[in-house]
């Protein structure tokens, strides 16, 4: 017998037991939203509740995925199957079913089609908050920054202040309005959002990406300093707000600052998680062309990267490993790295094995020559593809760390014209960068 279809509070049908069902998925949705820590535990007791709740079971999956872990995707696929067996039972809207749907491509690992069907939710429903996120998240790992702010702005014009998680819906266009370098706007509708929601850590960092794109280290740290108190009870995605904290510090001049931050802040202690590792690795490396001794820092870092080398879930987190390999001086780590990049890239059944072909593999030996002091050979690799990179995905304050090393390679290559070029376009994007500032004269 089928459930009865009711409202959510953006209006949006959903099949649920009743408005109790609802109002514990919106919890979830909402505890999603702010990354709060507990969205699990909401999700859980909204489905212990309806064992029935479709989106309920869809959400599950997704939040499984978004771990970014392998040995996951066997757990996401029950999640895509327990929803298959509450539709039997209580039905399904035509939302819920494209739901289903790019649940199964995102588990089969094609995000081309996994970002399709989150863009056909949106076209008939903008105001659904999930598809709203997920669907820029997923164009976030594809680079597709220029479709990342489409997604968002095609679907603003249906929100209003007066619907809930409006502000988080804000955020969103906040980042994409950041990515495409339209910083004024990005920074008012980040700072509104942010007034709106004030645990909102993915609009409060939208503005950090403001000023990091604009160097403006000073204004950067005022803002995380007084948004931090409201990310307590958010997850592991509060490091990366901190991570932002140090790059500002670099920015300042502030160096000799930034470990105590990364031992209390970024990097407290080891654990397994994708974001956090990449923080980690781009700082260190950051760190380390700063002049600043990590100590044995990278140590810890390799031993988690030489536990993931065929992992291959996303390109940008396997270079990351790459570079964490290389920095801790195991060449035969990342030989076995670039084994299994080279067999997982011929498979070509995944979204990210070309990704891994084009630009991860390539920027994996560059890491590994650059630290062996291959410099001309890091230059070589990383030249012709400096505008291929996007291809991995992240912001581009995290793919900064690959400019920043060919740059250097560069220069300790010899290559002087090379050089001058590279710190020429850098500085035509962004002529307050204090770091490309510091490196003129180049001869």
């Amino acid at each position: 017998m089928s459930a009865p279809v009711l409202s959510d509070p953006r209006g949006l049908a959903v099949t649920a037991a009743g408005v109790d069902s609802v109002a514990a998925l919106e919890a979830a949705i909402m505890a999603y939203g702010a990354f709060r820590i507990d969205t699990a535990d909401r999700l859980k007791a909204a489905l212990t509740a309806d064992p029935n709740l479709v989106m309920g079971h869809i959400l599950h999956g997704y939040l499984l995925l978004l771990q970014v872990k392998r040995e996951l995707l066997p757990t996401a696929l029950h999640a895509a199957e327990a929803a298959d067996v509450a539709m039997q039972v209580a039905g399904a809207t035509p939302r819920e079913r494209l739901h289903r749907r790019a649940l199964g491509f995102w588990i089969a690992r094609d995000l081309e089609a996994t970002s399709a069907t989150f863009e056909a939710i949106l076209a008939a429903d903008p105001c659904d908050l999930i598809a709203l996120k997920l669907g820029q998240y997923v164009l976030f790992y594809l680079g597709a920054w220029e479709r990342m702010h489409d997604l968002v702005a095609r679907a603003m014009p249906a929100w209003d202040d007066t619907m809930p998680g409006y502000g988080f819906a804000l955020g969103c266009h906040a980042f994409g309005l950041e990515e495409n370098g339209v910083y004024d706007e990005a920074e008012r509708a980040g700072r509104r959002a942010v007034a709106l929601i004030p645990d909102d850590i993915w609009g409060a960092h939208a503005v950090a990406h403001v000023f990091e794109m604009q160097d403006r280290a000073a204004e950067g740290l005022g803002w995380i300093e007084a948004r931090a108190p409201a990310w307590r009870d958010t997850g592991n995605f509060r490091f990366h707000g901190y991570w932002h904290r140090c790059l500002f510090l670099l920015a300042a001049g502030r160096a000799d600052e930034v470990l105590d931050h990364y031992d209390r802040e970024v990097r407290p202690e080891p654990n397994d998680e994708y974001l956090d590792a990449t923080n980690a690795v781009s700082l260190l490396w950051r760190l380390e062309q700063h002049g600043v001794d990590v100590g044995p820092r990278w140590r810890e870092l390799a031993v988690r990267a030489a536990a993931r080398i065929d992992d291959h879930m996303i390109a940008f987190g396997n270079v990351h490993d790459a570079m964490a390999l290389a920095a801790a001086g195991q060449p035969d780590d990342v030989a076995r790295w670039i084994r299994s990049g080279e067999a997982y890239a011929a498979l070509g059944t995944e979204t990210q094995c070309a990704v891994m072909r084009v630009v991860g593999l390539a920027l994996g030996e560059a890491a590994q020559a650059h630290r062996q002091g291959k410099f001309a050979r890091a230059v070589e690799l990383l030249l012709p593809l400096r505008h291929e990179i996007r291809r991995i995905g992240g912001s581009h304050a995290q793919r900064d760390v690959f400019a920043q090393l060919l740059i250097d390679a560069a220069l300790k290559a010899r290559q002087f014209d090379t050089a001058r070029m590279l710190v020429s376009e850098r500085l035509a994007m962004r002529p307050r960068n204090s770091w490309a500032l510091g490196l003129s004269p180049i001869d």
